[in-house]
């Protein structure tokens, strides 16, 4: 005999469709989420470590010598932590991928078991530079994000922070950030959670950029951005309209 509240088989186009009517801007709360920054020695990495302590996130800097990492995180205050790589991706929730693009693979592998389970934000982007100026290299594996993804099967792996200028991150003149973060991934609970740290460094906002087949154009963008900060002598975000 079945009673009314017999489980129903689940009709994935409903679920679908009740996912798509959601309000994109209803993200969680992420002010509890301890934020890893792995590469949090460079200036991108400092810079997204200052910002989010500053923003009320717990973060620990990583490195692969831990006393460079203290000594960095002792220099930016908040309360920041440093740590080796492998203890830091170790402690945090969510783990920001900001190493140099040449040492990204050899990184990401030797952190493999340390990073199972955890969200990561990769947010390298690969480049060369000749006479002519910035321009986009390709991996193998499409992106550097899909290489991260190719080599951390047990994370969950999105891509995002590719076109902040590391200057106006570190400047603590600078009250805001004044740009939106392409955000991409595979989960949209994983791409909301980036969303929602984005948003909490004043002025920024995440934007939902598709799964990370496309991210290659998106880290590629950052050659054109790195011209047209030298032509206009700028710190050039990007802004998506009408959304």
């Amino acid at each position: 005999m079945t009673t009314p509240d017999a489980a129903q088989p689940v009709n994935i186009a409903t679920v679908a469709k009740a996912a798509l009517k959601r309000d994109p801007w209803d993200l969680p709360d992420v002010s509890g989420l301890v934020v890893g920054v792995l590469g949090g020695t460079g200036d991108q990495g400092r810079g997204l470590a200052y910002r989010f302590a500053k923003a009320g996130q717990k973060v620990i800097i990583g490195s692969r010598a831990a006393e460079r990492a203290q000594t960095a995180a002792g220099e930016l205050g908040l309360d920041i932590e440093g740590a080796a790589n492998a203890d830091c991706a170790r402690r945090s929730d969510v783990v920001i991928v900001a190493v140099p693009w040449e040492g990204h693979a050899e990184t990401l592998e030797s952190l493999r078991a340390e990073l199972a389970g955890k969200l990561v934000i990769d947010c390298v982007n690969p480049l060369g530079f000749d006479k002519k100026g910035a321009f986009a290299l390709k991996p193998a594996e499409g992106s550097a994000a899909e290489q991260a993804a190719a080599l951390l099967p047990e994370s969950r792996v999105t891509a995002a922070f590719h076109h902040l200028s590391a200057v106006l991150l570190q400047d603590p003149q600078t009250a805001e950030i004044n740009t939106d973060v392409m955000v991409l991934g595979e989960a949209r609970a994983d791409t909301d959670v980036v969303q929602a740290l984005a948003a909490r460094i004043p002025g920024m906002r995440g934007v939902f950029a598709g799964r990370l087949r496309n991210a290659h154009q998106v880290e590629s963008l950052v050659a054109n951005l790195v011209s047209v900060n030298r032509r206009y002598k700028a710190h050039a975000g990007l802004r998506v309209t009408d959304v």
